[in-house]
């Protein structure tokens, strides 16, 4: 059984209610609730983990390596544009990571275009809403697996 490490950072515990318009109605619970049955389905287990805060978010990356976890989904929130210290500890880091955002950044505006992060990880899933988690959890399995 794989083990990953869903990580969402800064207002995605607003889900639901937050600018609906780009982000949509699920809510953070709809969203790891469904996660984890098709990682079940998939034979994986999926821990979720969600902080406003920078450190928590660079402490938890490294826990998931000194835990052995097989693989990282992660939505670094705004924290994608300017956050060198989010992208050293991926970087840092010998799991493979996918960076996943609800909207598409790349549509929107202009700060939000660049990631710091998209360099260090193994890729990067934008614009498909909350089903992006579940594109980006396939593609995890397959790296994983030496598929991709």
């Amino acid at each position: 059984m794989k083990k990953i490490l869903l990580i969402n950072g800064p207002n995605l515990n607003r889900l639901g209610k937050r600018e609906p318009a780009h982000y949509g109605t699920a809510t953070l619970d709809d969203l790891e609730t469904e996660l984890k049955k098709s990682a079940q389905s998939m034979d994986s287990e999926l821990v979720c983990f969600q902080s406003n805060h920078e450190g928590e978010i660079i402490d938890k990356l490294h826990w998931a390596e000194d835990q052995n976890m097989d693989g990282i989904i992660m939505n670094p929130g705004a924290f994608t544009h300017y956050s060198y210290a989010i992208r050293d500890a991926v970087a840092g880091i010998d799991v493979p990571l996918i960076e996943v955002h609800i909207s598409n950044i790349h549509a929107r505006e202009s700060f939000r275009h660049v990631s710091v992060i998209a360099p260090a990880a193994a890729g990067q899933i934008a614009g498909l809403g909350v089903h992006g988690y579940e594109l980006a959890l396939q593609a995890l399995l397959k790296i994983i697996k030496g598929r991709v």
